[in-house]
């Protein structure tokens, strides 16, 4: 693995920042803090690709290919979702979740 640090301790890592991002996303109120908690929650399970690819298999780059497609679709999920709270913003003035909910439609 990488000289000085475990597998368990990057497991670890990742662990604690995909559940910030499972605690953020259940408690947050508003959108754009609940697209960060999914951006960590991504991330972190990118950073797991790579690392088990790493240690399984040092030689054959298939976590990386798994990654590299995750942050795509992270990247086209976040400007998708960016568009919908701007369009949102400007009906309501609000990014809040609870103004979205009264809504009317």
């Amino acid at each position: 693995m990488i000289e000085g640090i475990s597998i368990y301790e990057i497991l670890t890592l990742t662990s604690i920042l995909f559940f910030i991002g499972v605690y953020g996303f259940i408690t947050r109120k508003n959108l754009i803090s609940i697209l960060i908690s999914v951006e960590l929650i991504l991330n972190a399970s990118v950073v797991n690709f790579v690392v088990i690819n790493k240690y399984l298999y040092p030689d054959v780059l298939q976590g990386v290919y798994f990654s590299l497609f995750i942050i795509a679709v992270a990247a086209a999920e976040t400007a998708l979702a960016i568009s919908i709270i701007i369009n949102l913003y400007r009906q309501i003035s609000s990014v809040e979740v609870k103004d979205i909910e009264t809504m009317k439609y």
